[in-house]
């Protein structure tokens, strides 16, 4: 049973936080959902593929990139590196790049923009922490859930029922 984010919404009503309606679907799959993983990092995506390298076991990977508008975060290579790891998906609040590429894998990708330009590789950021963005907090191992309409983010998973 696919969990929609207007019936989540309805159902929780202030218990299932809404994000504002910045983010664009890039990703070869539109509705996806999972606990959450954290990194924030500014214009430095290092600790992104580091993330992605690991099991996602159907996690979503939350990147807080300070809604940079200068370079991506998320590639090709690093979506596909997400899809092989068994990722759900990447939010980024910033930009992308290969978008046409990233179209045809099978994870959920949602960002503010593309942009041309690479990161810089630093090592620079945090993982697993709470971020803050588009309205509300995401909080590592708390559940998103994702579809064209948007992102809600609940406290715990949502049972499903046949």
């Amino acid at each position: 049973m696919i969990l929609l984010t207007t019936d989540i919404s309805d159902d929780l009503g202030d218990d299932a936080r809404v994000a504002d309606p910045v983010f664009r679907d890039f990703g070869g799959r539109a509705i996806f959902n999972g606990p959450i993983s954290t990194v924030k990092c500014h214009e430095d995506n290092s600790l992104v593929r580091q993330a992605l390298e690991e099991p996602g076991n159907g996690r979503v990977l939350v990147v807080d990139g300070g809604a940079s508008m200068r370079c991506a975060l998320l590639g090709d290579m690093l979506a596909t590196l997400a899809e092989e790891n068994d990722w759900a998906a990447v939010v980024v609040n910033g930009c992308i790049r290969d978008s046409a590429q990233i179209a045809t894998i099978d994870i959920g990708v949602k960002a503010l923009a593309t942009h041309p330009r690479k990161s810089v590789k630093r090592g620079v950021g945090e993982r697993d922490v709470a971020v803050h963005f588009a309205g509300i907090s995401f909080y590592p191992g708390q559940h998103l859930y994702a579809d064209e309409d948007g992102i809600v983010v609940t406290a715990k998973a949502i049972p499903r029922t046949p």
